[in-house]
């Protein structure tokens, strides 16, 4: 094995990944979207992530800012030198980071300190096995701390809709259906699940996990397993959650599920949510470190083509948006209304966990006083000319409910962005401050991305580290939907009691 041909092969392993959706995932979306009719918010959702598709795969730059945990499957011959192969991997990630390929997303459990490469204590997760042959085989998938904190794990028998679900298939069933319906557009739908049954509470979930990397278009061996995974994405999609939690007949792409054995006091169902941006890809290496095949993609995707500019959709613009400036006034938040689309242009300010609890906790920032707060952590390099942001799309915004209507109303802030939407508590303090929650398309780091014209300034990044520093940005024609209104409407609370009925009626049946 030539570790340097190794290290190469796994640094344009992580290229792909991270700036292109896999081909089997694609065709799920061309498929579903059949159902989708435009205008729509459902629509407009969708059209924003094959933009940002584009784009990404353009620039070989995160489809989202957020990378996630990488977790890697490798298969090697019996002699292999697993430690060597460690350390190339972790030589790549390093190089992939410094190239703007990844976040800087690992941080100290305890102290919060990010040191900047993504190595540490458990980051990256590796996966070794042996295997009979002479070749490499390399399996890698990103997975976002958003679409992470949808993932569950139930017990059965359970209590769910105000009845008894045993251990069959049927409680297997509702237990996946009220998954889903508790993710709604926090785990930026439309999502995919990996599910394991059986095992132990570890196990299950890594099981749960490996059932990612089956295609799309597999079939499970096991009959009765198989038509569950149909039912399961042809109820899903009845509950009409939808793209990012506005509403439609697309909310989940596909439900893999894998079985082990388990204890006889246990029967665990472990799901792992996947976000619309499903990202993993596989490589099979030569016993020299050469690439022989790539996996999870056609022949020639990867071929030179002629770049595609993707501009605003004029269309769009005309016809559906309002356009605002900041600074905001609360006469021109008032006016805005649930399903309004926007574009919004001039300042705003980054902010996410670490600085929300330091703004609660008393911590000063004069500069953010009646502006408008992004929920985002951007991936940004420095360069001899400044920083530049290389990706940037919305974080889930429901984590930073226990600190929000505190911070509006000291801060006077007028309008919050991000994903997912946010609580009852947020939603008064909006009503009595006159200001809006803003959704911006999850994932679509590259669109949000072209908006940032400038970096204007950055604080608290020695404090809490780039992706939860508060970066000043000056964005143009940046788009975003009113989720929340200043009158007290929420998206996200219609969509969540339409698809709580949806729900019932099927566990009724």
């Amino acid at each position: 094995m030539n570790l340097s041909k190794f290290e190469t092969a796994i640094l344009e392993l992580i290229r792909r990944t991270t700036s292109a959706l896999p081909q089997d995932v694609r065709g799920v979306f061309a498929e579903k979207q059949k159902s989708v009719r435009s205008p729509g918010l459902d629509a407009f959702a969708l059209k924003k992530i094959n933009d940002n598709l584009i784009l990404a795969k353009q620039k070989s730059l995160p489809v989202c800012q957020d990378t996630g945990t990488l977790t890697f499957y490798v298969k090697t011959p019996v002699s292999s030198n697993k430690l060597a192969l460690r350390h190339a991997i972790y030589n790549a990630i390093v190089s992939a980071t410094e190239a703007g390929y990844l976040r800087q997303n690992s941080v100290n459990t305890l102290t919060g300190e990010n040191n900047e490469n993504n190595i540490g204590l458990g980051h990256p997760v590796i996966h070794f096995e042996q295997w009979a042959q002479k070749s490499y085989e390399v399996r890698l998938i990103m997975k976002g701390g958003g679409c992470e904190n949808m993932s569950r794990q139930y017990q059965l028998p359970a209590e769910i809709g105000g009845r008894q679900w045993n251990r069959d298939l049927e409680g297997v069933k509702t237990c996946l259906l009220d998954a889903v319906n508790q993710a709604q557009g926090k785990g930026c739908a439309p999502g995919f699940l990996g599910v394991g049954l059986g095992g132990d509470r570890a196990s299950g979930y890594e099981l749960a996990k490996r059932q990612l990397l089956r295609p799309m278009q597999d079939k499970n061996l096991i009959p009765e397993l198989a038509e569950l995974e149909e039912i399961i994405v042809e109820q899903a999609n009845s509950l009409n959650i939808g793209p990012m939690g506005f509403g439609g007949k697309f909310t989940l792409g596909a439900c893999k599920i894998g079985t082990q054995n388990r204890l006889p006091a246990s029967y665990f169902i472990s799901i792992a949510y996947m976000c619309w941006a499903f990202r993993r890809r596989g490589v099979i290496l030569d016993p020299k470190g050469k690439i022989d095949q790539w996996l999870y993609q056609l022949p020639s995707e990867f071929k030179t083509q002629p770049l595609k500019v993707v501009v605003a959709d004029k269309k769009d613009v005309d016809k559906m948006a309002k356009v605002l400036k900041t600074p905001l006034t609360e006469a021109s938040v008032t006016k805005l209304s649930v399903g309004d689309t926007i574009l919004l242009s001039g300042t705003i300010f980054t902010a996410r966990d670490a600085v929300h609890q330091y703004l609660h906790n008393g911590g000063k920032l004069p500069q953010i006083q009646n502006s408008v707060i992004y929920h985002c952590g951007p991936v940004v390099l420095e360069t001899e000319s400044g920083y530049v942001v290389k990706a940037a799309g919305p974080t889930t915004s429901i984590r930073e409910e226990p600190y929000m209507a505190d911070i509006i109303k000291k801060q006077g802030l007028k309008a919050i962005i991000g994903k997912g939407g946010m609580g009852k508590k947020t939603l008064a303090a909006l009503k009595e401050n006159g200001a809006v929650y803003l959704h911006a398309i999850g994932g679509a780091a590259q669109i949000y991305a072209s908006c940032i014209k400038t970096v204007k300034n950055v604080y608290l990044k020695n404090e809490f580290g780039s992706p939860e520093a508060v970066w000043e940005l000056e964005v143009e024609n940046f788009p975003a939907i009113v989720t929340m209104d200043a009158a007290g409407n929420s998206l996200h609370e219609m969509v969540l009691t339409e698809s709580e009925k949806n729900l019932k009626k099927l566990l009724e049946k």
